[in-house]
């Protein structure tokens, strides 16, 4: 990558690797500092004229083809709104992340906030480190992960995404001092805030501010949807996570499709070819490979009056993308006989909490439970 655009004092510099990140950097930066409002046509994003924001987007790009897709579709958004992007090939070879962290030294030492939407990141995590002491952060959504951090971060814990089992291996206690150093970061004190920009419901540890993200910006540069009168079914990755069986996700998802008459599978970017194609043809469902965040992709439309939906981020953020148009989202619990050996002894309880707190999307049960209109 070339070397970012230098962030001057008071410029912002924000760090993204999933295109959700990045569509919360854009409702961030909205809020901030709201752009004009353009109608739009057909749901397509109106284009807008406007001049340099202050804020530099770094994206630390992944292999995922799925995932730089709609990052690089999601970064020409950015551009739109008059943010600067940087694609960084972070990944791309064993001298690339040392390149990338080398570029990124100046601009760290001068920008007055960061914006990350991945404190778990190791990547991050090292270059939480590189930043000046008194830089104010800003944490927005990464998924569901927003509510494990914030709890863990109010108890004083170190980071460990929920999925995980385990401490992480050598490879873990190796970087232990890197994640110890970043939960410093993020730990407010005299002089420094840290806020976290959020849809989840979370509740605010001392000394760190909470704002709501209401996705303000995706409701005003999208949409209204046009609406089918079929049912959507949005996908999950927690069996490529490790979380979910197989055999048990695809008998819950046959047996949603066919009671709740589903036609559409919205696939989540990280779910593999050979699973969408056995979805495929056991459900009768059409893949829909989305080329944006669903928040955006439905706000775009067309889209049905009723989601389903795992317990997942969508069961917080769609009622909110939404709102006004008269789509109902409804969640399906998970139930634990469907967890495999592998998943970590908080993941039934945390799945419950993304579904229990979910309070504009209607719960469904799980198993046969699921199968009631």
């Amino acid at each position: 990558m070339s070397p970012p655009t230098a962030p001057q004092d008071g410029d912002t510099l924000a760090f993204v690797e999933s295109p959700v990140q990045l569509l919360n950097v854009l409702e961030w930066a909205h809020r901030e500092n709201p752009r004009p409002e353009l109608p739009s046509s057909e749901g397509e994003l109106a284009p807008l004229e406007v001049p340099a924001s202050g804020l530099t987007v770094v994206v630390l790009a992944p292999h995922d083809p799925m995932t730089r897709g709609q990052l690089r579709r999601m970064a020409q958004l950015a551009r739109d709104e008059g943010h600067e992007v940087e694609w960084a090939q972070a990944r791309d070879g064993l001298l690339a992340p040392f390149k990338t962290i080398a570029s990124l030294a100046g601009p760290l030492r001068r920008a007055r906030r960061l914006v990350i939407g991945d404190p778990f990141s190791r990547y991050v995590q090292l270059l939480l480190g590189l930043s000046r002491a008194r830089a104010e952060l800003t944490v927005v959504d990464d998924g569901t992960a927003t509510m494990e951090f914030v709890g863990q971060l109010a108890r004083g814990e170190r980071f460990v995404r929920w999925h995980r089992k385990g401490a992480g291996g050598l490879r873990g206690l190796l970087f232990a001092p890197v994640s110890a150093s970043a939960r410093r970061r993020l730990t407010p004190r005299e002089g420094r805030e840290v806020e976290v920009f959020s849809a989840m419901p979370v509740e605010s540890p001392d000394r760190v501010r909470v704002t709501a993200n209401d996705f303000a910006w995706t409701r005003e540069r999208f949409g209204p949807p046009r609406l089918t009168q079929g049912t959507d079914l949005v996908g999950t990755s927690l069996v490529e996570t490790g979380v979910v069986d197989p055999a048990r996700y695809l008998e819950a998802v046959v047996s949603l499709t066919r009671t709740h008459g589903a036609t559409r599978y919205f696939a989540h970017r990280r779910e593999s070819p050979a699973k969408l194609h056995e979805i495929a043809v056991e459900a009768g469902v059409e893949i829909v490979r989305p080329d944006l965040p669903l928040e955006l992709v439905a706000r775009r439309g067309p889209i049905g009056r009723t989601i389903l939906s795992f317990p997942s981020t969508v069961v917080h953020t769609l009622p909110l993308a939404l709102v006004g148009t008269g789509v109902r989202v409804a969640v399906c619990e998970v139930d634990r006989s469907w967890l495999t050996e592998k998943a970590s002894p908080r993941a039934s309880g945390f799945l419950a909490a993304v579904t229990g707190t979910a309070r504009d999307a209607q719960r469904l049960g799980s198993g046969p439970a699921a199968a009631a209109p």
